[in-house]
């Protein structure tokens, strides 16, 4: 008989005064209870009680271990509550990870939600470009963004999908040219946004019939910060993809404007990872589940504001457009976005882009 058994066969024999009755709360034989507690005194070599045809009593000693074993099973008792709790019932810290931008632009907003749901879950958020080693880290759940996820042991699930828009300044516009086409980027400063879920050193864009256009280059400056990024396009610097949520406030005041929009870069997935769906802590269980509900809803959400900023409009003469390189390509440019207004920069007419 192992240990706790026997101290909890021990206890039941002190506390009900019988043999007889703490077999018969045990679902034991008085037999196999007197052998227990026998045991246990030749194991302690100790002796634990004082017995006689009538009566028993503990020793000095035997009040000793009863005391503790009672502080020990009634701890135990505790432990199996809680961690039994821990099924039914959101609480406690809930460790969560989520990629640079998505995390701050999608996972805390949603986060703050959850908790007006489940306050008695405290949520310790680390917001990190590279992905952790979730289980030795200590993870709950990550919120992870990528084209596609690495062969690995963890729990996925996909919420969704999002994409990255190119934009660009007015000013920078007005200098440069509107690009009409994935070609034309060529002839413009394009710069980099550096991140693990995106190919290196090029933009990969999936046209409005489904094609497939590839642009790499040189570029004079990249960052891993989008937020950064978003920075450096709205000083004129150059043409670079942006995170529907980072571009979307510049987009509706006119510092930021869509550079073709009929293209959206490399589709990217998002995914939740956990360790385990086997006996899944209820706190894990429900944002998990909230996650599933909530971001394509937040997506769905963020499309349809992507589209009113896209909103198709006359496109100002006095921009320049396309490459500044050849005046014959300029005047064909102009008559291919007024027969096509909309083509190419939509947004000029409704940020008021004229000098």
């Amino acid at each position: 008989m192992d240990t706790l058994r026997s101290m909890r066969v021990f206890v039941r024999v002190v506390e009900s005064g019988s043999f007889t009755r703490a077999a018969a709360s045990e679902t034991m034989t008085t037999a196999q209870v007197s052998r227990a507690v026998t045991d246990l005194e030749s194991r302690l070599r100790t002796r634990l009680l004082n017995r006689t045809k009538r009566r028993m009593s503990l020793t000095e000693a035997g009040e000793r271990y009863f005391q503790s074993c009672r502080r020990i099973l009634a701890d135990i008792e505790q432990a199996e509550a809680e961690a039994a709790a821990a099924q039914a019932n959101p609480a406690g810290k809930l460790r969560v990870y989520g990629g640079t931008s998505f995390g701050q632009h999608y996972v805390m907003p949603l986060i703050a939600r959850y908790q007006q749901h489940l306050p008695e879950v405290s949520v310790d958020l680390t917001i990190a470009q590279q992905m952790p080693d979730i289980i030795e880290e200590g993870f709950d759940v990550a919120v992870v963004v990528a084209a596609e996820l690495e062969d690995s042991a963890l729990i996925s699930q996909h919420l969704g999908s999002t994409a990255a828009i190119l934009c660009a300044s007015p000013a920078y516009l007005r200098a440069r040219g509107v690009p009409q086409s994935f070609d034309d980027l060529a002839a413009h400063t394009c710069l980099h946004l550096t991140d693990a879920s995106l190919p290196a050193g090029q933009w990969v864009s999936e046209g409005p019939f489904g094609e497939t256009f590839r642009h790499t280059g040189v570029t004079p400056f990249q960052v891993n910060n989008p937020e950064a990024l978003a920075l450096a396009i709205r000083e004129g610097m150059g043409i670079g993809p942006l995170p529907v949520p980072v571009a979307l406030p510049g987009l509706a005041d006119g510092t930021l404007v869509r550079v073709l929009p009929t293209h959206t870069l490399q589709k990217l997935n998002i995914y939740t990872l956990y360790a385990s769906r086997r006996y899944l802590d209820a706190k894990i269980r429900t944002f998990v589940e909230f996650l599933r509900e909530k971001v394509p809803l937040v997506l769905a959400e963020q499309e349809a504001e992507l589209t009113t900023c896209d909103a198709p409009v006359r496109l100002p003469a006095e921009a320049p457009v396309g490459s500044h390189d050849s005046h014959t390509r300029e005047e064909s440019n102009r008559r291919r976005a007024r027969s096509h207004s909309g083509r190419g920069l939509h947004d000029m007419e409704r940020l008021r882009l004229v000098n």
